[in-house]
């Protein structure tokens, strides 16, 4: 390049939102890079969104740019580019001649201006609109991620040539013999030397490569270019990286200097898993949809994509997949620096359709495969740019699917691609241009999820299993034998699906067994849903606006439980994290998968406000667990025990598998376990186990661990804690230990199971009454679900009455007044547990919305923030002239489960002492009323 002339600042600004025209002269004026509704041009938006944040200047339609320039002599003989990165719908004048349009909306629009500058003063004008989209733009243009915003937001700049330079260059790396080969054009003649040069950065060591002079005879220029024995591969853990030097002479004259980022890598497939220059790795990715609430935009500068990537790897993302999107230059660039491998996707949330279909849209298809190689072009240089999609959850015709595979892979070999993202859901299949697989189930009954949505059941483990560290995937991924499946799908018929934030009919193909020849990658897992953090609601000093947070505050305050919005938050928060524990455990356990793609690391702005991540949409830390706790099952080495409960009595044997899934560089020859069995302030059992051979490739037999629980006289929390000497691989688990032969003593108790009129009888004479109410005959209740809500009640308690399936439960865990005098006996904290999962799977919470602003009950279930209901598992009350406690509890169906033992123990004991004297009143006609 000649030089490149920043066009960045202030330009002559006009909104056209009736697509009118622009009026000369412009009347207002705005600063570019930005967005009309970053720089809160136009109307001010008064809506509330509830589904996704309000942008507060939304704008659809023409915007109006225009400035004048100023072409000098020594440019005004060569080839010029006007190059807008990160933009819309596009049309360039220059002084009132039009140029063209263009409407990528992933890579730059690059216009060739060379005809229409000559030295002296020129008028440039941009049209930008972003409403004639030839494709909807998934994640690029939605309002649940980063708004379907207008103007240009990346570089815009002048590009100067002269006569003859190099285009297009493309790096194709070849690990094997260290070497790379460089593809160009020559533009302006067809001999003459290209001088090549490369040095190593962003390593520990020092690379020097030869210089070499190569001859062309042609314009397209091709050549190997040899780096030598001791060239440095980039990868995950060593992402080091080579500067590209390209110097273009004509007859000893140089016209055209090139540098261009290039990493020395292999990213390919070996059986069931991914390799990075043959070293097997396993892909640990979150889902991204360009959430960025400060400017509504994702950021087009490498500083400010390093900082999003480097919170991600410290979290122990490797991997991100970009959900219908594809990122800007810069996120690539941080990736290539940090080591992070990308997954982009074509814009595109849809069906792909043959000629002959009806609905077909070929423009819409053109439009869509043309963006696929433009992203290859333009981003396919970086070496963390390893994988590529062809969308979201795509139906229609497999052929064309596995054609425009077949011509991706033809043009570039650099990456590897797969048709989609969970495409065809319920009825997967594998084509033969996959190179990978993502999906979340091979039929209806073989999942490797852990969760899923009512509306898409079965549901996963971590939803209905009973807890345990047992659970992983390899025999739904490969069974050893395939068993016939009740299905009511089969060929030619069509079902409803979940499809986006919508239902749809589709066509299914249900006629075999899937057995995958590819690595797979658990698609979108865990979605567990937290309540929103209210005190977020003043970071958004942005084009958004949290007016979606303000209204659940409302009604969480209309329904008098504003007080409880951190405690809320908090509690659903601490049981999200256990759900993610379990969830991502699974994955490292299963020896069959390639890796999972998180939905989410960072809360989810938009489907109805999903709010699933550890950080939050700023990518800022919600305080629910520690990053060391979280990178203790989630990182490049994850330690685990295999045991089957976590609740245990008093000198029962506790056997223990112990595991590690190892995927760091360093080699793992021997090593030593040290585990220990303790609480707070004892240490009950310890050992170490000593490993001499650790043969087993990225998957580790260590030992077992054979130990009886404490005799414990009263029921403790404990705490299994594993860590290998002398290295950061560590784990915990929380135990639940209970006294032998708890004695649950009835007598001189009034217990029952409906509110009768001997019970009633017996309050009215100032007695106290116990009810555990027979879960059916209660008349306003909500069955008792231990899991937190998948992604967001709203979207799918909708997406469920559409489709006329049963509707989720929609509740959050618990929150527990766990300093109250009934938990004398059962000690807990105020959050759910695992050892409250029994009780709470066979409970049913009763909803409270009536009573007295102040009443509180005992045990609280957390409810969603559409219904906010308050919902009772347990409460007590002064009715009448006694006292009452309700336990809404199917304690006959459970009764020997140790935990519940001792839970009723507890109980029964408070009732029975002089502590039980509730604080507030419930007249008996509410109290019917409730029950």
């Amino acid at each position: 390049m000649y030089k490149s002339i920043d066009l960045s600042g202030i330009w002559n600004f006009q909104l056209d939102g009736e697509k009118q025209g622009a009026n000369a002269p412009f009347s207002d004026t705005i600063t570019l890079p930005g967005t009309t509704s970053y720089f809160k041009k136009g109307k001010r938006n008064e809506n509330i969104e509830l589904s996704f944040l309000t942008e507060e200047y939304k704008f659809a339609g023409y915007a109006w740019f225009s400035r004048t320039i100023d072409v000098s002599e020594d440019v005004s003989d060569k080839n010029c580019f006007l190059y807008l990165e990160r933009t819309r719908v596009t049309t360039i004048w220059i002084d009132g001649v039009k140029v063209g349009t263009q409407n990528s909306l992933c890579t730059p629009h690059i216009y060739d201006v060379t005809n229409y500058l000559s030295s002296g003063e020129h008028i440039i004008t941009i049209l930008v609109d972003n409403t004639n989209y030839p494709t909807k733009g998934g994640h690029l243009t939605s309002p649940d991620t980063q708004t379907n915003w207008n103007g240009i937001t990346g570089k815009i700049e002048l590009q100067v040539f002269d006569k003859v330079y190099l285009s297009d260059i493309q790096v194709y790396p070849n690990v094997k013999n260290k070497s790379i080969i460089i593809k160009s054009k020559v533009i302006g003649a067809d001999n003459g030397v290209i001088s090549i040069s490369a040095t190593n950065f962003n390593s520990k060591n020092e690379h020097k490569v030869e210089v070499k002079n190569f001859n062309f005879t042609s314009n397209d220029f091709s050549v190997t270019y040899l780096l030598g024995e001791s060239a440095l591969l980039w990868s995950e853990h060593e992402p080091n990286l080579y500067k590209l030097n390209l110097n273009l002479m004509i007859n000893s004259v140089t016209v055209d200097t090139n540098e261009i980022t290039f990493g020395l890598r292999e990213f390919k497939t070996q059986g069931d898993k991914f390799t990075i220059n043959g070293v097997k790795t396993f892909l640990r990715g979150k889902h991204d949809g360009l959430i960025f609430p400060l400017t509504g935009f994702a950021p087009t500068t490498v500083h400010e994509w390093l900082k999003v990537l480097k919170i991600s790897k410290d979290y122990g993302i490797n991997h991100y997949r970009f959900h219908t999107c594809c990122p800007p230059e810069a996120a690539f660039a941080a990736a290539d620096i940090l080591g992070v491998y990308m997954q982009p996707e074509l814009p595109f949330w849809g069906t792909i359709t043959e000629e002959n279909d009806k609905n077909h849209n070929q423009t819409e298809q053109d439009y869509l495969i043309k963006e696929g190689f433009s992203m290859l072009k333009t981003f396919g240089n970086h070496p963390s740019f390893v994988m590529m999609s062809l969308g979201n959850e795509l139906w229609g015709s497999k052929e064309r699917l596995n054609i425009i595979l077949k011509d991706y892979k033809t043009y570039d070999n650099r990456h590897l691609y797969t048709q989609g993202s969970n495409n065809f859901q319920f009825c997967p299949i594998i084509l033969e241009n996959d190179d990978f697989f993502s999906g979340v189930r091979f039929s209806r009954e073989r999942l490797f999820r852990g969760s899923y949505a009512m509306c898409d059941a079965p549901l996963g483990h971590v939803q209905t299993d009973m807890p345990s560290t047992m659970k992983d995937y390899d025999e739904n991924i490969c069974p050893t034998s395939l068993k016939e499946e009740n299905s009511t799908l089969n060929n030619d018929v069509t079902i409803e699906i979940q499809f986006g934030t919508e239902a749809k009919t589709v066509k299914a193909d249900y006629s075999e067994q899937l057995i995958p020849n590819v690595p797979v990658i658990s698609h979108e897992i865990g979605q567990y849903e937290t309540y929103p953090n209210f005190n977020e609601i003043k970071k958004y000093t942005g084009p958004l606006k949290a007016r979606n947070f303000e209204t659940f505050k409302e009604k969480l305050e209309d329904k008098g439980l504003g007080d409880l919005a951190e405690k809320y938050f908090k509690c659903s928060g601490k049981l999200a994290m256990d759900c993610y524990k379990a969830e991502l455990e699974s994955a490292f356990r299963t020896k069959k998968l390639g890796g999972f793609q998180l939905l989410d690391l960072q809360d989810f702005s938009g489907q109805g406000t999903a709010l699933v991540g550890v950080l939050d949409a700023f990518m800022d830390s919600k305080g629910l667990i520690s990053l060391e706790e979280w990178r203790s099952f989630c990182s490049d080495s994850v330690l685990m025990a295999r045991f089957n409960k976590y609740n245990y009595e008093a000198e029962e044997n506790f056997n223990a598998h112990i595991e590690l899934c190892y995927y760091k560089n360093t080699p793992l020859n021997s090593f030593k376990l040290l585990w220990v069995l303790k609480d707070n302030n004892t240490i009950y059992e310890n050992g170490e186990i000593f490993v001499s051979e650790a043969d087993q490739e990225n998957y580790i037999n260590i030992g077992n661990i054979n130990i009886k629980m404490p005799n414990l006289e009263v029921m403790k929390k404990l705490t299994l804690s594993l860590k290998i000497e002398g290295m950061d691989i560590q784990k915990t688990y929380d135990l639940w230990c209970y006294p032998m032969k708890i004695s649950i003593d009835k007598t001189g108790l009034n217990i029952f199971d409906k509110l009768s009129e001997e019970a009633i009888s017996l309050l009215e004479k100032g007695e106290n009454v116990v009810l555990f109410p027979k879960l059916n005959t209660l008349k306003k209740s909500i069955e008792g679900f231990y899991c937190t809500d998948f992604w967001c009640y709203p979207m799918f308690r909708s997406i469920s009455e559409s489709m006329k399936k049963e509707i989720p439960v929609g509740t959050m865990g618990l929150f527990i007044n766990n300093n109250h005098p009934i938990f004398k006996n059962f000690s807990c904290e105020e959050y759910s547990t695992y050892q409250w999962w029994n009780i709470v799977s066979n409970s049913r919470s009763i909803i409270l919305d009536n009573t007295l602003k102040d009443f509180r009950p005992i045990v609280q279930t957390i409810d969603n923030f559409e219904r906010n209901h308050k919902l009772g598992l347990m409460f007590e009350c002064e009715v009448l002239n006694g006292n009452l406690l309700v336990c809404a509890c199917d304690f006959e169906k459970i009764t020997n489960e140790i935990e519940v033992k001792q839970f009723l123990f507890s109980i029964l004991n408070y009732v029975r002492g002089e502590e039980f004297k509730p604080s507030l009143k419930i007249n008996i006609s509410e109290l019917k009323n409730i029950l």
